[in-house]
């Protein structure tokens, strides 16, 4: 089983996704499931997750509508501000869809490098547990100190880092980013999306060469037991089409063993989101 971890839908507004700039205009278009769909069964994926792109309850709303929709999608990783003082009312609302399985924030965007640590998110990170739920981890590379804390602070909670928090991959490997991730991966509740790589290179240019020793750290550090496959889709076409982008993974974890390649594959995401 094949199950892409991490991709987008949307119906596309310029006030509702303003990180979409003009020089990504191959985004600037709706995104929906009629169109993922064709894209998964070529390419031989059996199912997949859901995940926010606008931090609205209008579009948790959205991608849960889909997911009843399309039986393919059998997880959404949905958005509610953690902040707020009805966070647990709103939880409780959206947990009542069996398909909401997460919930993600746009951290990589606070301007505070220690976001993740302040008082309120917190308070909202430690609600997650009374739905079962779990939090996706978007951030960059530097913001890696703040994720282990919030890791170590909540040994319970289910986490997932999205991206493999978005090092310069044109730069090669740096030592803080590896020494961060293997530090991260010393929280055994913390997995690992190998996802988003190809959008992290300078001007979209690249070589499959160039994630192999990114892929090499992240699999040393959390083990085929804690990384999961994901698409990054739609973002991805910025620079790769679908094919490419799975054939990146798939013929990196080609010399593992077919155990180690099912769970990579698939098998991880669906225990991680209980799909």
């Amino acid at each position: 089983m094949i199950i892409d971890s991490h991709h987008h839908l949307w119906k596309y507004k310029p006030e509702t996704y303003p990180w979409i700039t003009e020089d990504m205009k191959i985004l600037r278009a709706d995104y929906l499931p009629q169109i993922l769909y064709p894209l998964l069964k070529a390419n031989g994926v059996d199912a997949c997750v859901a995940v926010q792109a606008d931090q609205s309850e209008k579009e948790t709303d959205f991608l849960l509508k889909c997911a009843s929709e399309n039986e393919f999608i059998k997880g959404v990783v949905g958005w509610i501000d953690l902040k707020r003082a009805n966070r647990e009312d709103r939880l409780a609302y959206f947990a009542a869809d069996k398909n909401l399985k997460g919930i993600r924030h746009v951290v990589q965007d606070e301007p505070d490098p220690e976001f993740m640590l302040e008082k309120e998110f917190q308070n909202g990170i430690q609600c997650l547990a009374n739905f079962n739920l779990t939090y996706d981890i978007l951030i960059y590379d530097f913001q890696l100190p703040a994720a282990v804390l919030l890791a170590r602070a909540f040994p319970n909670q289910k986490f997932v880092l999205d991206h493999i928090a978005k090092p310069k991959l044109s730069e090669g490997v740096s030592r803080n980013w590896s020494s961060q991730i293997k530090e991260l991966s010393l929280c055994d509740n913390v997995s690992c999306k190998i996802s988003g790589m190809v959008t992290e290179t300078k001007d979209f240019q690249w070589s499959e060469e160039e994630f192999t020793p990114f892929m090499e750290v992240v699999l040393e550090a959390f083990g085929s037991e804690r990384l999961m496959y994901g698409s990054d889709w739609p973002v991805c076409l910025l620079a790769a089409k679908y094919p490419q982008v799975i054939n990146i993974v798939q013929k990196f974890v080609s010399t593992l063993t077919k155990s180690e390649q099912d769970n990579i594959m698939g098998l991880n995401a669906k225990r991680f989101y209980e799909l």
